[in-house]
């Protein structure tokens, strides 16, 4: 199976694409709006726990310091 994505420039193209699932040849798949969500949301299932405030504010220091040292 190969995966292509495809940016359709004439309408005509979406109701070709729509022939061609309807015959089962090919699969159409629409990504979900809040993609960015869903991401965020399987990331964050798979943490133990999140950074606090002071942990997030000591790394930004260290990494600044290494940046501007």
């Amino acid at each position: 199976m190969n995966t292509m994505r495809i940016h359709i420039l004439d309408p005509k193209a979406t109701r070709l694409l729509k022939d061609l699932a309807d015959r089962k040849l090919i699969e159409i798949q629409v990504p979900p709006k809040n993609g960015f969500k869903v991401a965020l949301k399987k990331l964050r299932s798979k943490a133990s726990s999140a950074p606090t405030l002071e942990e997030i504010t000591s790394e930004v220091e260290l990494v600044r310091a290494k940046r501007y040292a």
